[in-house]
């Protein structure tokens, strides 16, 4: 990665996740963090496949429009089965090109993520580890981001990672 993105001093570069539910459960959750503010998105997907990432993003770059380009930098995943169609994820799908650059941490690296596995922990605190994904409506993880992007922090004087982002946003426009 670029060293201005491990500064953490600049908006729009996120890292992703997967969380997977209960042996026997289908879906998935991909989380994606962004690395100034904390800031988490929840996309649930059917499974736990290089496809379902994709589709994911593709259905988050069409919900954002064109905010998605400057808000998606990058995006650092780990190596993941789930992750790697590289090509796929960098893809826009509204238009030529790019829509983010792609970034793997080295492997047995997870602090290269570390701001995901800390959500990753935020997220278990709503669901926890062997619960069923499958009875979760979207709803209910909606509620869980929301909790998540309202959780005040000490590190951000009190702040949430919501506000951040919403300062972050505005600042785009």
């Amino acid at each position: 990665r670029d060293p201005i993105i491990n500064s953490r001093t600049t908006f729009g570069h996120w890292e992703m996740d997967s969380v997977m539910g209960t042996v026997g459960s289908s879906r998935a959750l991909v989380v994606l963090t962004e690395r100034l503010t904390r800031a988490g998105i929840i996309l649930p997907v059917p499974d736990h496949t290089a496809a379902s990432v994709v589709r994911a993003l593709n259905g988050l770059e069409r919900r954002l429009g064109k905010d998605f380009y400057p808000m998606f930098q990058s995006i650092t995943v780990d190596n993941g089965c789930e992750f790697q169609d590289y090509d796929g994820m960098e893809k826009a799908c509204r238009r030529k090109g790019k829509r983010t650059t792609v970034y793997y941490c080295h492997p047995h690296a997870p602090h290269e993520r570390g701001s995901n596995e800390n959500q990753n922990r935020l997220v278990r605190r709503k669901i926890p580890k062997g619960e069923n994904f499958d009875d979760r409506t979207e709803d209910d993880i909606q509620r869980v981001e929301d909790w998540i992007n309202d959780y005040p922090r000490e590190m951000f004087g009190w702040k949430t990672s919501g506000e951040l982002f919403q300062e972050e946003l505005a600042r785009l426009a």
